[in-house]
């Protein structure tokens, strides 16, 4: 009697079966191509900024060093933007394969380039491809997987990203050294075609409907994305100017968020940062928290090196405790069942965000590696904690209409949180004294001041996951704890 039961309930079956049941067939090929997908951007970053100075010291350009990864985060984000117009339009397979050869193109610029600029252009079109395979991907998965599965889905993303972290650099040092920097940029051109193949047969057809695919909203798109580029360059001028970029950023940024609001085809999913409603709140905290954390990802090794003399591999493994981290605990909170518990991982992973800010910033104040170091654990497992279920969460809270702009917001948030904070703690690390050359007490108390605004920053993360926990206690009530309680009827 219990097979027919499986049957009615297939969420139950899933769950029942854990980990094992993403490498059963049905859900084995579009686990690897979503993970792949995610892998493309993860793997671009570390492999471009640790090939790239070599690649100044061929083409030349070092003046225009930055603007590969300034470029490349901006295209993300309007590739976000766009991806779940793109999705209604062709179809999730086609937008994928459309994305990945554009960022197979940018690639193969890259590779090629004779000079800088036909290398930034590469970043261009890697950015634009990637950040819409990236909104897509996350789009897709509660479509192709039960709500059971869907958190173990995310733990699976956090290990890929905590393997980029360190087998990236690694892999990319080793090609440079060993062939030429340009095999480390065109490493991921087979890594395209491998997630086209894929695509090709894990993602089904269909889903098209392009009578009911809206405009691109260009106007909104430039205001977002030159905001974004601003904020961006702020980071490599003078304190003064920098003030000024970070204003007129804002500004911009503000007011394409205000047309989108009153837009009758929104990018935006209704309500989006709305502090009233739980997916207000928590697209908020999507934003704060890597804003929070650039921070660490910009200065964090540059600290490490220069104020306790560490190498850049000792250096660069300590930073990636952080990434370990985040796996490690999304892992173990991917097994948690019970609603309750997961509004709990919600609330307090920025909670843990704040406390290893905190702890970096008495580290570099005392001049203590052990806090920094324990404070890149602390973020991660912050991370860790929340990410998947929030995820989740706002995917569920979403109204079907909604779920594509809003899952699309995910990937994109996370993009524009890094490229803004980058810039906003620059200019504090600017303000309090950080240079080259500058004596390492100077350096500690600039590098303390940024981590302590970062720390703010995730202090307000913090108090928004409470606010985004007791408006889902409230308002909504997750869907997975209704599969579990018919589990529980049927088990009676």
């Amino acid at each position: 009697m219990a097979e027919p039961a499986l049957e009615a309930h297939p969420q139950i079956e899933v769950a029942s079966e854990g980990w094992g049941a993403l490498l059963r067939p049905r859900y084995l090929g579009p686990t690897v191509t979503l993970s792949l997908g995610v892998a493309l951007s993860a793997f671009s970053t570390f492999f471009v900024a640790t090939a790239l100075p070599s690649a100044i010291g061929e083409l030349g350009g070092a003046a225009l060093i930055s603007w590969a990864t300034t470029l490349y985060l901006v295209f993300i984000i309007v590739g976000g933007l766009t991806a779940a117009n793109l999705k209604r339009r062709f179809g999730a397979r086609r937008a994928l394969i459309l994305a990945a050869l554009l960022f197979a193109a940018g690639t193969v610029l890259t590779f090629l380039a004779p000079d800088m600029p036909v290398l930034l252009a590469g970043r261009v079109l890697q950015g634009a491809g990637e950040g819409v395979v990236a909104a897509i991907c996350y789009a897709l998965i509660p479509e192709l997987f039960p709500a059971a599965l869907v958190a173990k889905v995310f733990g699976v993303e956090a290990m890929v990203w905590a393997i980029a972290a360190f087998g990236g650099p690694l892999l990319a040092g080793a090609l440079t050294e060993h062939l030429s920097w340009r095999a480390a940029f065109g490493f991921n051109l087979p890594a395209a075609i491998v997630f086209i193949c894929l695509t090709l047969v894990a993602v089904p057809r269909g889903g098209a409907s392009p009578e009911g695919a809206d405009p691109v909203p260009l106007g909104r798109l430039v205001l977002a994305g030159g905001g974004i580029l601003i904020a961006c360059a702020a980071s490599v001028v003078p304190p003064a100017p920098a003030a000024l970029l970070l204003a007129l950023a804002a500004g911009l940024i503000l007011s394409a968020w205000r047309r989108d609001a009153a837009s009758r085809r929104p990018i935006l999913p209704a309500g989006a940062f709305r502090l009233s409603t739980p997916l207000g709140a928590g697209l908020w905290i999507i934003l704060l928290m890597p804003l929070a954390e650039s921070a660490a990802a910009v200065f964090v090794v540059y600290g490490l090196q220069n104020i306790w003399g560490l190498g850049p591999t000792a250096a660069g493994a300590s930073h990636a405790a952080l990434a370990v981290s985040w796996s490690l605990v999304a892992i173990a909170v991917a097994n948690v069942r019970r609603p309750e518990n997961r509004l709990k991982a919600i609330a307090a992973g920025p909670v843990f965000l704040a406390l290893g800010m905190a702890a970096s910033t008495l580290g570099f104040m005392r001049g203590e590696i052990a806090l920094v170091i324990a404070g890149q654990v602390a973020m991660g497992c912050g991370f860790g904690l929340n990410w998947g279920p929030l995820c989740q969460f706002l995917m569920d809270v979403s109204p079907d209409g909604e779920r594509d702009r809003t899952s699309a917001m995910l990937p994109t948030l996370q993009s524009a949180g890094f490229a803004i904070g980058a810039a906003i703690f620059g200019l504090a690390a600017n303000l309090s004294g950080f240079g080259e050359g500058v004596a390492a007490e100077t350096l500690r108390f600039a590098l303390a001041v940024t981590f302590a605004c970062a720390a703010l920053v995730a202090a307000l993360s913090a108090i928004l996951g409470f606010v985004t926990a007791g408006k889902a206690r409230r308002d909504v009530r997750d869907p997975m704890h209704r599969a579990i309680d018919a589990s529980e009827s049927h088990e009676m």
